[in-house]
């Protein structure tokens, strides 16, 4: 059956299948929140980014949060799972207490604070620092601990026992905005919560990319210790990333069973094999399944990677389940380019059981639901999937996501 035709036998949009948004970001914009309940999306899965976000974050969910699993949205369950990470924008923002003393450690003095932000982003010239600079590092906020942060978000991820880590990982792309200069005084825009760019002009200043990996690795020491999924954002970082999510995981390889193995198993089913442990299959480690140092299931949000490179995560001695997201305001915002090929040969590549939709906008209401139909038309036409049988497919790929419904 051709694209197009594909396209064209759904003239109503299966809105009562449920569509869930698996990255979103809503509390960017707090006066959007109160049009979620009206909203013909399912659930929108709402991502934490910094200091500014994690409490607002944490407010939605209290009032719109899902209660049951799988989420009943028909029946007033909710529509809300909240994520709470620390975006590797903001990453800056967080210090290592080890450097300076200790986990004790709460605050920096002045000295300490211009040396951590001296490491923690990427100057011209980090030991002999120009008036610009300076002014730059002044105009940035005292850090915060990582350890707080992390075990500040421990406790939101046990009050919130459906909530997941994000949004976090790397970007070798991003620039630090400068502050708000003295001729743009009126321009900041009320409406969106404060600490993202929200207008300002960029600086060629960067995250340290060691630095950004450090507070990425906690984050996921996390997930893996509370058995929460993980939404990962990742720009023009995409070995380093995969490198990075490796280093939780080496050691706890998968086992492949063999040729030979495959073949003893079939003539003995009743044989188990020394390697398969409690139905993870995981080197035969006894370690218990409720905490590991990898996360269980992680997106790929708006991929904007390779085919050949999203291929590597699909390597089946890898112990994550892998997915991947994609969205029009990301992935499809340029739709007459080659880029647009190159897109739609990463969704063929990511396998059918692994491929979620998502806005990625920061703004609930009609503008997400218009999106989100959008995204999945698109995918259902590069999929060559019927629209009802691609929402059923995204619906319940969305659930394994967050629940690990099936693992």
């Amino acid at each position: 059956m051709a694209a197009e035709n594909i396209e064209e036998q759904v003239d109503d949009f299966p809105w009562h299948i449920g569509v869930y948004d698996a990255h979103c970001h809503p509390t960017d914009t707090m006066s959007s929140i109160a049009s979620i309940p009206d909203m013909k999306a399912a659930v929108l899965t709402v991502m934490a980014t910094r200091a500014q976000d994690q409490e607002l974050v944490e407010q939605v969910a209290s009032k719109h949060g899902v209660k049951s699993q799988p989420p009943d949205s028909a029946h007033g369950d909710g529509k809300v799972v909240p994520c709470f990470g620390w975006h590797p924008w903001f990453s800056h923002q967080l210090f290592d207490e080890s450097v300076y003393g200790g986990d004790s450690k709460e605050t920096l003095t002045p000295e300490e604070k211009q040396q951590h932000y001296k490491t923690a982003i990427t100057t011209k010239n980090a030991q002999s620092l120009s008036d610009e600079d300076q002014d730059m590092l002044a105009s940035f906020p005292d850090p915060k601990p990582l350890s707080q942060f992390i075990a500040e978000t421990r406790k939101r991820l046990e009050t919130f026992p459906q909530a997941l880590v994000g949004e976090v990982g790397l970007d070798k792309a991003f620039r630090i905005p400068y502050p708000w200069a003295p001729d743009q005084e009126g321009q900041r825009n009320d409406t969106l919560t404060p600490g993202g760019r929200e207008g300002r002009r960029l600086s060629p200043y960067h995250v340290d990319m060691e630095h950004q990996k450090k507070v990425l690795l906690a984050q996921l020491r996390l997930a893996g210790e509370m058995r929460r999924a993980v939404s990962v954002h990742g720009v023009q970082a995409h070995g380093v990333l995969f490198e990075t999510i490796k280093q939780t995981w080496t050691g706890h390889e998968r086992h492949v069973p063999s040729k030979r193995e495959r073949k003893r198993q079939k003539e003995h089913p009743q044989a188990v094999h020394a390697d398969d442990h409690q139905g993870e299959n995981i080197q035969g480690q006894t370690e218990e399944v409720t905490s590991r140092p990898f996360p269980p299931r992680i997106c790929l949000h708006s991929y904007s990677g390779s085919a050949s490179n999203i291929k590597q995560y699909w390597d089946p001695k890898i112990p994550i389940d892998f997915y991947a997201s994609f969205s029009t305001a990301i992935n499809f915002a340029e739709r007459e380019t080659p880029k647009r090929s190159g897109i739609e040969d990463v969704i063929r590549a990511v396998p059918d059981d692994r491929i979620l939709v998502e806005s990625d906008l920061h703004t609930a209401g009609d503008i997400m639901d218009e999106h989100l139909e959008d995204m999945v038309r698109t995918l259902c036409t590069v999929k060559r999937w019927p629209v009802h049988d691609g929402a059923q497919r995204l619906k319940a790929n969305w659930m394994a996501f967050v629940y690990g419904t099936g693992k």
